[in-house]
């Protein structure tokens, strides 16, 4: 049965773009809503040119209350029948009320490779502490931020001069290929991490 896929982005929406133009034809999940949190966040043009749902939950409103916050996100993912959730540049933290509820069905892609370098400026983070080496990660999510167990990472090389927009730039290219990759197989139950260098 194919799986019915939310993705949840605050931004431009480039890697829920790639999940988007990845699921198609007998691909086991399909794209049956976006979900925003920002009115004017680039995303909401790239469901309609997909021809997917969106739904818009602006987080101002619930400020200093998460909770409400993410009830009312329950309430607007039932009409869909949500099978699983792919975060994708969804700039909240979830409580664990959530991320608890859709355990096993909860995907996140972070600029680390992961455990180092949680949370932001990972890149500049990474730069300043003299590694070698930088990537990305696609992890199960869990209430812990950034947590979870890995099913995917791709290392790219961090070069001399490297800023972090340079290596962001880079990373991101990898974060479009490594996160269709894993939602193929986590939506058929096959957890096996993929993990590459570049």
């Amino acid at each position: 049965m194919t799986k019915r896929v939310a993705i949840f982005a605050s931004g431009g929406g480039s890697n829920a773009v790639k999940l988007m133009e990845s699921m198609q034809g007998d691909h086991p999940a399909m794209p049956a809503l976006i979900v925003t949190n920002q009115p004017n966040a680039g995303v909401i043009q790239q469901a309609e040119r997909f021809g997917v749902a969106c739904e818009v939950i602006d987080h101002k409103p619930y400020a200093g209350d998460r909770a409400a916050f993410e009830t009312e996100i329950q309430n607007r993912l039932i009409p869909y029948q949500i099978d699983m959730i792919c975060l994708a540049g969804f700039m909240r933290v979830l409580t664990a009320g959530f991320t608890d509820h859709w355990s096993g069905r909860m995907l996140n892609i972070h600029p680390s490779l992961l455990p180092k370098y949680k949370g932001l400026n990972t890149h500049a983070r990474a730069i300043e502490a003299g590694d070698k080496r930088a990537g990305c990660t696609v992890h199960e999510v869990t209430a812990e931020l950034d947590d979870g167990p890995i099913l995917g990472q791709i290392s790219v090389p961090i070069l001399s001069g490297d800023a972090p927009a340079k290596l962001a730039a880079r990373v991101l290219v990898q974060e479009h290929q490594l996160y269709p990759a894993v939602l193929k197989r986590f939506a058929t139950g096959d957890k096996t991490p993929i993990m590459r260098k570049t």
